[in-house]
C-alpha cells in the first residue's frame, strides 16, 4: 500500500480501503476517493479525554477510495515502518500517515513530554500494517541492546519501538560535556531491545530554558 516517490513523498495506492493522513497533507491525487477529517492523538472516549488534558492534538484526515494519493509536509523526509503486531511510539507531529487497520492512541511519557512542550503524552501506533513518519534530514535508526543503552538528545528524538524502557538524565546535556551553555535541559536513555528514530536536526523545544 504505502511506497516511496524520492524520499519527500508518499504514495498510497488504495483498492477501496482507507489510510489516514496529517490534515492537509495530501499533494495529489488520482481514482475516486473520498475524504473525512477526524481528530487524531487517540481514539474513543478515553482518547478524547486524554487529548483535552494534555494537549496532545492531532489533525487527522480519512481518505478511502480507489487510485493512488501522494502525501508530503513541508518537504520532510518520509520513513515507512512496518508493524507486525507490536507498538510504535511516535512524536505526533512527525506522524504522516498510517493505513487504516492500524490503531493510534496516546501514553504517558512523564518528563520528556514537558521538556519538549508538547505535552506529557505522546501518540501510539499499534497493529498489523505501514506507517509514515516524517524527520527534519534522513532518519537514523539506532538499534538498542540490553547491553547497549542509548541516550539521546530530546530534540532530535522521533520515534522508538520494541521492549525498551525510559529515563530522564536532567542537568547532564551534550553541549554541557562541550562547555557549551544552553542546550537540552534533559537527556533520554534508552534500556532495553528495541529500534529508536532521531533526525540529523534538533526541533526546537523548551528544555534548554527549563
Amino acid at each position: 500500500m504505502f511506497r516511496l516517490q524520492g524520499s519527500k513523498v508518499l504514495a498510497v495506492d488504495m483498492t477501496g480501503d482507507a489510510v489516514k493522513a496529517k490534515n492537509g497533507s495530501m499533494v495529489a491525487y488520482d481514482g475516486q476517493m473520498a475524504f473525512k477529517k477526524l481528530s487524531g492523538g487517540g481514539e474513543g472516549i478515553r482518547g478524547m479525554v486524554t487529548r483535552r488534558i494534555t494537549g496532545e492534538q492531532m489533525t487527522v484526515m480519512e481518505v478511502q477510495g480507489h487510485g493512488t494519493c501522494w502525501f508530503a509536509d513541508r518537504a520532510s523526509e518520509i520513513n515507512l515502518v512496518n508493524l507486525q503486531g507490536d507498538k510504535l511510539y511516535v512524536e505526533s507531529s512527525n506522524l504522516l500517515a498510517t493505513d487504516a487497520g492500524l490503531r493510534t492512541g496516546t501514553s504517558f511519557t512523564g518528563l520528556r513530554g514537558a521538556t519538549q512542550g508538547n505535552g506529557l503524552f505522546t501518540t501510539t501506533v499499534e497493529g498489523h500494517g505501514q506507517a509514515a513518519i516524517m524527520s527534519d534530514g534522513p532518519a537514523v535508526v539506532l538499534h538498542v541492546s540490553r547491553q547497549y543503552p542509548l541516550t539521546v538528545d530530546p530534540g532530535a528524538y522521533i520515534a522508538h519501538q520494541g521492549n525498551l524502557s525510559q529515563s530522564f538524565q536532567s542537568g547532564v546535556t551534550f553541549r554541557t560535556f562541550m562547555g557549551e551553555g544552553g542546550g537540552e535541559a534533559f537527556q533520554i536513555r534508552f534500556e532495553g531491545d528495541g529500534l529508536v528514530y532521531v533526525q540529523p536536526s534538533e526541533r526546537n523545544t523548551i528544555a534548554g530554558d527549563v
